[in-house]
């Protein structure tokens, strides 16, 4: 095991030489002229004049290596009784054959593609089938209503949509066509060509000229092969919320994401070629892009895509037998599946059941890792369980204990230290360094290491506002926390008002716009509160207008749907009371932080600039009254 101080300091004081000994284990079509250019910052670029391809590095050099009979992913679905193993040979014809489609429609280098699709073998092959002809793919997590996908449409702007009929989502089943034909007539862009798979248990209209049958498809097909592309061309764009409810498009490029993610792989994760690896999240998320496919595929190991939940699928022990079926090393998913587990199965009753002995660490991300959850799954599974925290915009671990490096000793409620390539540090409100078991913003000072975002798609100007305007010379993370004395990262929570609901970070500004176009409603905010499963949901407070005298439960019931149909049921909004007047100040800012304080039973100070102080305790009784105030 190699020393952690050493390569973190060597990834921080000499970064060139450290990414230059990682980017030796991607197959370069033309290697770089500097591996990193920092001529324009903060638009940093990592590997420029070098050419290579993330499909080839990913599906086609394991093949040519001599491994294309080793299973590349397993394919477990319990909502439809399905196990299958894809080797990487038969994932190479597939990927090869729909780049072909994709091809025979228009697609070129360059070109994007919109992903709507369940979690299936068939949303890896359009991910790397795009990267295979250089087109820049947006995977669209499927459970978004078809005003999202409609904003998502306009921005990314795809020539091509790839979707599937349908999904199993619970004990409903969910057709996706509908939403797409929704979306595609709301959206301003037009795409030219929807190419759908059937699945068994629903079938989807098509329309002629439009759509397309995608097993149809593919039969006359030719298999095309991976295209060059410049190592700082764009991979993928991925969709986060932005405080003003308008998404970012954070943008990946090929080359740094290739190095960073391989890295990753046996750095963090400990796992090596031929290794069973299981993610259990979604490929409409960063961590299904990071670490369902492309960060196992690179490294060739073996990949779990799962279809289905933590629980209800058919109970509480799901994870469990998913782990000792295909003996999975590692997992990684988010705390909320762990509290949903622990909830349904408190003394780990279904562990007992399965042989867990090739079982050897459990990764926990998405959202703050609390020290209940941390211990319960330490005490029951009797591995290493290892919060690591990031983000969508970074692609990978800002702060890990990596476990290929050297394991840390563990602190309950920390993610541990510094990721190699990431100089975290802790500044005030006037990015002044803070010194240790202080709180603050966290920050990390630039360059980003290789494989975090390079930009926002078509939107260079809210890139810097957003992350590189407020502490200039970093990056701005809008979480705050601290870091200890010995080096630890404590992450507290979100500077902004996005709130992170079972993993998923959703906008409250977002919702609040939805709410407030109700026609009975004057004003509203809502706020995230605390839930011990899924870690927060939004809690709506509104103002009636004047002279409604409407029943306040069918006004709530109202605010639900629209939230759903708007955002879709992943927001998780149900709750919601009907107030007098919000808390603001005198200009007229409503004051959703000391709500939150309010809400969470913290301690909190009137702002000097409050119209009304009186009205705070208000708020107060209402969401007292509602179950959720808590006790200091």
């Amino acid at each position: 095991m190699a020393d952690y101080d050493k390569v973190f300091a060597e990834s921080i004081t000499n970064p060139d030489v450290f990414w230059a000994k990682a980017a030796a284990d991607i197959d370069w079509y033309q290697t770089w002229e500097a591996v990193l250019d920092a001529s324009n910052p903060p638009f940093y670029r990592w590997f420029t004049g070098a050419s290579m391809n993330t499909c080839y590095n990913a599906v086609d050099r394991h093949v040519a290596g001599g491994r294309g009979d080793q299973v590349a992913i397993i394919y477990d679905s319990p909502v439809t009784g399905t196990v299958s193993k894809i080797t990487y040979r038969h994932l190479q014809d597939n990927v090869a054959r729909l780049a072909g489609v994709l091809r025979q429609l228009g697609v070129e280098k360059g070109d994007t593609v919109i992903i709507y699709m369940p979690m299936i073998p068939e949303a890896a092959y359009a991910m790397l089938a795009c990267a295979r002809i250089g087109a820049v793919h947006s995977v669209v997590f499927g459970g978004f209503a078809a005003n999202e996908l409609a904003v998502r449409i306009n921005h990314a702007q795809p020539k091509i949509l790839l979707t599937a009929s349908g999904a199993i989502e619970g004990k409903k089943t969910l057709a996706y066509k509908p939403i797409v034909d929704e979306a595609a007539g709301i959206a301003d862009h037009k795409f030219k060509h929807c190419v759908v798979l059937q699945r068994p248990f629903i079938h989807a209209e098509l329309h002629p000229g439009r759509d397309l049958d995608w097993n149809e498809a593919l039969v006359n097909a030719p298999a095309v092969d991976c295209v060059p592309v410049a190592a700082t061309d764009p991979l993928y764009i991925l969709y986060t919320s932005g405080t003003t409810g308008m998404p970012k498009g954070v943008l990946r490029d090929n080359g740094g994401h290739a190095v960073a993610l391989l890295w990753t792989m046996k750095a963090i994760y400990n796992i090596d070629q031929g290794d069973v690896f299981w993610s259990a999240s979604d490929v409409g998320w960063v961590v299904g892009h990071s670490y369902i496919v492309y960060g196992p595929l690179l490294k060739g190991a073996t990949t779990v895509l799962y279809e289905g939940k933590p629980i209800g699928t058919p109970d509480a022990g799901a994870f469990w037998r998913v782990i000792a079926q295909h003996r999975v090393k590692s997992l990684f998913t988010a705390p909320t599946a762990f509290r949903a587990i622990k909830k349904e199965d408190p003394n780990g009753t279904f562990i007992a059941q399965y042989d867990l002995s090739r079982f050897e660490a459990l990764y926990l991300a998405g959202e703050r890792l609390d020290p209940d959850t941390y211990h319960w799954a330490s005490k029951l599974l009797k591995v290493p369980v290892i919060d690591h925290w990031w983000q969508t915009e970074t692609g990978w671990a800002i702060a890990a204990n990596c476990r290929g490096i050297q394991e840390l000793p563990i602190k309950p409620g920390s993610p541990t230290k510094a990721a190699p390539g990431y100089d975290v540090r802790i500044v005030d409100g006037a990015g002044k360094e803070v010194g240790p078991n202080t709180e603050g913003n966290i920050v990390v000072k630039l360059p980003l290491p290789p494989g975090t975002l390079v930009t926002l798609w078509r939107n260079d100007e809210r890139f810097v506002q957003s992350y590189m305007s407020t502490f200039p010379g970093y990056y701005e993370t809008s979480d705050g926390g601290y870091i200890d004395e010995d080096g630890y990262i404590f992450v507290m929570g979100r500077m902004d008002d996005v709130i992170n609901v079972a993993g998923h970070r959703l906008s409250t500004g977002a919702m609040e716009e939805v709410i407030a176009t109700h026609p009975d409603i004057a004003e509203c905010a809502v706020i995230g509160t605390e839930d011990p499963i899924k870690g927060q949901v939004p809690v709506g407070l509104f103002v009636l207008k004047s002279g409604v005298e409407r029943n306040v439960d069918e006004i709530k019931a109202e605010l639900v749907k629209m939230v759903r149909d708007k955002i879709g049921a992943i927001a998780c909004f149900r709750e919601s009371s009907a107030v007098a007047r919000l808390p603001k100040t005198r200009s007229g800012k409503i004051l959703r932080g000391t709500m939150r304080s309010i809400a969470a039973g913290k301690q909190y100070r009137a702002p000097s600039t409050i119209d009304d102080p009186a009205i705070l305790e208000e708020i107060s009784e209402t969401l007292k009254d509602m179950g959720i105030r808590r006790t200091s």
